[in-house]
């Protein structure tokens, strides 16, 4: 598949012929770019509007909603505190996590599933974002199901995988960038914790994936269109059959320096106590198992929160 023709794929292509486009772009790329999601267009304006109202608030009030030991899983977490695997510079941006609520005599709720905190104001904040979560969810376990046909599992494999799932919705604000002498850059090169990423946003030019010949290229979807990329939990389940691919934001241009820039990724995660086992279809001779021992998906990310500094 040559590098300029990176798809623009149909959700609502025949399943068939969606499970083979989807598994071609990501085993590729790591990458592919969907329309025909089905998410609301009103929705996704709207949680725009709410996701600029309330990063424009005065800092000490953002400063409120960061909640001290919990690795940014919800609420707020400050400018400059992310920080790439094995960089020394810190991301220009600031976040807002949305996770999954869950009761709390649940038995994942000790395992990083914590109670969601939501801000005063803008008004509506709590609605919105509750309503895309769920779209985000419904849309990343269609995904998922025909990537498990195109591995040769059952349509449903999944499902039992990600129930009651430790995702996670996260609204980004990348300041304008005043200059560029200390050297960072809006998100330094990186691969994705998780199982599949879903992201609204990417239009905004700074997007870029690291392809397997070592070429940094752009990553531009239609208008409303979702980039979804492999992460490194699904890397791992398929023994790196499915890339994690090295991606950044780089810094804009010229007069676009001078602007903001919003995405909203969703982080599509395993449950808690899911144990990582090597799928038998993904290990051959020539592609021996890399992950013998086996670990749970929490076990997993808290090693990975500690690489980026988000828990100490």
């Amino acid at each position: 598949m040559p590098l300029e023709t990176l798809p623009v794929i149909s959700l609502d292509s025949e399943p068939d012929a969606l499970a083979r486009e989807l598994g071609e772009s990501f085993q590729t790329f790591g990458f592919a770019m969907v329309r025909d999601h089905g998410i609301d267009a009103q929705l996704i304006a709207r949680a725009w509007e709410l996701t600029a109202a309330f990063f424009a608030l005065p800092a000490d009030e953002k400063r409120a909603y960061f909640l001290e030991g919990l690795g940014g899983a919800r609420g707020y977490t400050p400018f400059g505190t992310e920080i790439a695997k094995g960089a020394k510079l810190h991301d220009l941006k600031e976040f807002w996590h949305v996770g999954r609520d869950l009761p709390t005599d649940h038995p994942l709720a000790a395992m990083s599933m914590f109670p969601n905190v939501w801000p005063e104001r803008p008004a509506g904040f709590r609605e919105t974002f509750e309503a895309l979560y769920a779209e985000f969810d419904r849309v990343g376990a269609r995904i998922l199901s025909r990537i498990a046909v195109w591995l040769g599992l059952d349509e449903r494999w999944f499902d039992p995988a990600i129930e009651d799932g430790n995702s996670v919705m996260r609204l980004l604000h990348y300041p304008p960038v005043p200059d560029a002498e200390s050297g960072a850059i809006r998100a330094g090169a990186h691969e994705d914790i998780n199982l599949i990423t879903l992201l609204l946003g990417a239009e905004e030019a700074g997007l870029e994936l690291l392809t397997k010949q070592g070429e940094w290229i752009g990553v531009s979807p239609p208008e409303g269109a979702l980039v979804v990329n492999i992460g490194d939990m699904l890397q791992r389940l398929t023994n790196h059959v499915l890339p994690s691919t090295t991606h950044r934001v780089r810094n804009p241009d010229g007069e676009r320096a001078k602007f903001s820039r919003y995405s909203m990724p969703f982080f599509l995660h395993l449950r808690s106590d899911f144990p990582f086992s090597t799928l038998p279809q993904c290990v051959t001779a020539e592609n021996p198992d890399r992950y013998p021992i086996s670990i749970t998906a929490d076990d997993y990310l808290q090693e990975r929160l500690r690489e980026i500094g988000l828990k100490k």
